[in-house]
């Protein structure tokens, strides 16, 4: 009865993407008066600090291990560094297990950080719902979380995909959209908190006022991080000149369960979906760090465990906005080979300021001697999805280059999220949500054919078909 509810489902997306894919790409017209692109005032409830002494804030948790059995959960205090200790249990307050982490700090200009704890707690169970307590006596806090399923090539699981969100009204929008969706884990494509707007020691507390903004669903699922341009920072008018700094004191990934040696690229596998982080702000090319790594990675993915394999990436590899045109191409020039070889599903981006979809495409014929020059259509590509619209304080990215190139499909300069819903090995459901006069509004949508699975029938279906006619000769 489920399989012929998704058939039912699946015939009007079915019919959409058939659409979209023997039409000229749609840019959008829409226009509506979007709220002012300034931060939210520190005063606003949406920052509101925890009370009690010492009370936990800023509470977020992600995947801590390879295979989502584990996550790290991480908070800050301010009074005392208190204990790094997480109390959780499978009930609501009957917390039978406890796991201990450590703390750290930083300073940025004059600005010190709190006391910004990290915990892995580990050894989980799949599928089940645990219930957790940070901080101690009377200002302790409580949260809960649910593991993902075992890993395994049918296991339906629903990602948000959420980038350069900020902590503007329209970033208010956006969380408040996502957190109604269903999503059960969100797919962050960096620029988090915009604090490098600021200056001197108003960049930490809008990196503290944002953690607390986010804080009603980090603390509840994980978000999966990947950094932009905005968590560089590099500021030598300020003495202050290590890239990522307060990134990296805040926000921890699971880098070392795969092989990574930096937290800026790694992967994670997570109920059906092999997930690969890589960092464009790091250097990438041949026989760096993280090219080695991306080799060796990318060999590891069994699409027959995770069949979905999903790259995230702040800078897009296609993208037809004047804002950042372009930028993406010194990545594309070295992985795009990679990317089709592996048959990647989709690539998520975010950076420019708006919303765009592409076709299956591909350039990698062209070389600076000889080929074709321009992006063909190629079925093995993934589709690249740029969600670069969260509701940062910079505004949109309004300015599309016109005429609409072809491997553009939909683009619009609007505020939103995605959400990416895996059905089985074959098929997830795409949406993207435009954030409209305070309603959530479905715009782009359609079914990803899953390139490895897909490509297998289609292989099996042409084998079984030679095979039939061989019969018949032979006969």
């Amino acid at each position: 009865m489920k399989s012929l509810l998704f058939q039912f489902i699946l015939v009007p997306f079915v019919i959409l993407n058939f659409v979209n894919n023997v039409n000229a790409g749609i840019t959008s017209r829409f226009v509506r008066e979007e709220w002012p692109s300034v931060d939210i005032p520190l005063d606003h409830e949406v920052f509101a600090v925890p009370k009690g002494y010492n009370a936990p804030q800023q509470v977020h948790i992600t995947q801590g291990n390879y295979d989502g059995n584990a996550v790290i959960i991480s908070w800050v205090t301010f009074d005392e560094p208190g204990s790094s200790k997480v109390q959780y249990g499978k009930s609501d307050k009957n917390y039978e297990f406890s796991a201990e982490g450590k703390m750290t700090n930083y300073t940025f200009h004059k600005y010190n950080s709190g006391y910004i704890h990290h915990v892995l707690v580990d050894g989980l169970e799949y599928d089940t719902k645990y219930y957790y307590k940070t901080g101690d006596g009377d200002s302790a806090r409580e949260f809960w979380f649910q593991t993902p399923p075992m890993i395994g090539p049918d296991v339906p699981y629903k990602f948000g995909i959420i980038g350069d969100l900020g902590q503007t009204y329209n970033s208010l929008s956006t969380l408040e959209h996502y957190m109604e969706s269903g999503a059960q884990s969100v797919l962050f494509v960096g620029d988090l908190s915009y604090a490098d707007r600021y200056k001197y020691n108003d960049v930490g507390i809008r990196w503290d006022s944002w953690g607390r903004f986010v804080e009603k669903s980090t603390a509840y699922q994980p978000w999966i991080w990947s950094a932009g341009n905005h968590e560089i920072e590099y500021m030598p008018y300020m003495n202050e000149v290590t890239p990522f700094k307060s990134y990296l004191h805040r926000y921890p990934t699971p880098y070392l369960a795969s092989k990574s040696s930096s937290p800026m690229w790694y992967a994670i596998r997570r109920a059906s979906a092999h997930i690969i982080v890589l960092s464009s702000y790091s250097p990438f090319v041949k026989y760096t760090p993280q090219w080695k790594w991306l080799e060796e990675e990318l060999n590891r993915v069994d699409r027959k465990k995770t069949p979905w394999l999903i790259v995230l990436v702040h800078v897009p590899i296609y993208n037809s906005n004047e804002a950042h045109f372009m930028e993406g191409e010194s990545m594309r020039a070295v992985f795009e080979e990679w990317f089709i070889h592996h048959k990647v599903d989709v690539i998520f981006a975010g950076h420019v300021h708006a919303y765009e979809r592409s076709y299956r495409i591909s350039n990698i014929r062209y070389n600076v001697s000889s080929g074709e020059r321009f992006p063909v259509p190629d079925e093995s590509a993934p589709v690249y999805i740029t969600v670069g619209d969260g509701g940062n304080q910079e505004g949109l990215a309004g300015k599309f280059r016109d005429p609409q190139p072809d491997y553009s499909a939909f683009r619009e300069a609007s505020y939103g999220h995605s959400t990416l819903e895996i059905m089985n090995r074959t098929h997830a459901v795409y949406h993207w949500n435009r954030n409209d006069d305070g309603k959530k509004v479905a715009i782009d949508s359609f079914v990803l054919n899953n390139q490895y699975w897909s490509s297998n029938v289609r292989e099996r279906k042409l084998k079984r078909h030679y095979l039939n006619g061989m019969r018949m000769i032979a006969s």
